[in-house]
């Protein structure tokens, strides 16, 4: 996660887990618009009523904060099919499921990478790509996702 994203989850985390919800991700995209996107997460699922929720109170802790000094737009959202993986207990809940993931530098010749996530070890993960395991730190992990296909 990029280091202004990370300061980000700092900010909001803390909010987000008051109101019973968990901060899965934060994205902050740089388009003709910029766009906070937000993805929370609870057991049961999250409603357009949860989203609509936590919008209202990170909007006031993003006025206090003033993290973003541009014009921006607020989304938040479920974290879908796809689920970003940002954490490494992410990692360790969806051991064996197949997850996709970029790298910060490139090992093997390659930065991405898709397979079965077979275990956390510290702050290794190992993916099963094409049969063979991969272990992968934590930290060099760019971007992660849940891969249903």
């Amino acid at each position: 996660m990029a280091r202004r994203e990370q300061h980000l989850l700092d900010i909001l985390e803390p909010t987000v887990e008051a109101m019973g919800y968990e901060l899965v991700h934060v994205e902050l995209i740089r388009a003709k618009t910029v766009i906070l996107r937000l993805y929370i997460d609870k057991p049961d699922g999250v409603g357009l009523d949860d989203c609509s929720a936590v919008s209202d109170q990170v909007s006031g802790v993003l006025d206090v904060e003033d993290p973003i000094q541009s014009e921006y737009n607020l989304e938040v959202s479920s974290p879908g099919w796809d689920r970003p993986l940002g954490k490494l207990e992410h990692y360790e809940r969806f051991v064996g499921e197949r997850a996709a993931i970029q790298l910060s530098m490139a090992m093997q010749g390659r930065r991405k990478f898709t397979g079965e996530i077979a275990a956390v070890n510290g702050r290794e993960i190992e993916l099963v790509v094409d049969g063979n395991t991969v272990a992968v730190d934590f930290d060099q992990i760019e971007k992660g996702r849940l891969d249903p296909a």
